[in-house]
């Protein structure tokens, strides 16, 4: 059990959303000649990492996992998602945006609240328009993340050493409650 979930009690299952954020990596991070994963990828913005949050109904995180920051959403999400319990609505952004992703989050039993990309052709009549407003609370999360330092701008050298600070970080957004 990590210290993040020892700390979730019980998280507000109604509703989970899922999303991604990307942090850059300080250039003495990465620098480093060892046998350890360090998660950190080249992407536009030179050296980043990604961070794949699930956040519960009250806003609260719940899992996070860190990839390298070239890894796209919809990679990641599936691994994400098939360790959620039983959850009724599955909410994500215009990243998330795949059939097969759709399918799995029906498989599990919820309801998937995912826009379509502008060059879909394939309509948005069945997305609940009302509860998609409500994505704000994991782009929320993030926000209150990035007050700490160290999850604003990775100085880590070892993929470890960071999940270990944005525990430490979820712990204080959690202590409140």
């Amino acid at each position: 059990m990590s210290f993040v979930q020892a700390l979730v009690v019980e998280p507000d299952w109604e509703w989970a959303f899922i999303d991604g954020s990307i942090v850059k990596a300080h250039q003495h991070s990465s620098s480093a000649a060892h046998e350890q994963e360090t998660a950190i990828g080249k992407s536009v913005a030179d050296n980043t990492t990604k961070i794949h949050m699930v956040v519960d109904a009250g806003g609260l995180p719940i899992h996070f996992p860190v990839t390298g920051g070239e890894i796209h959403d919809c990679e990641e999400a599936p691994v994400l998602i098939a360790k959620l319990p039983l959850v009724e609505y599955m909410v994500a952004d215009k990243g998330y945006d795949s059939e097969p992703l759709r399918m799995q989050i029906r498989r599990q039993g919820a309801v998937p609240v995912i826009s379509r990309k502008q060059n879909s052709t394939i309509g948005n009549d069945e997305m609940d328009g009302r509860l998609y407003k409500y994505r704000h609370l994991g782009e929320n999360l993030f926000a209150r993340l990035k007050h700490f330092r160290a999850v604003a701008r990775r100085y880590d050298k070892l993929k470890r050493n960071f999940e270990s600070i944005i525990a430490l970080a979820c712990a204080f957004i959690w202590l409140p409650m």
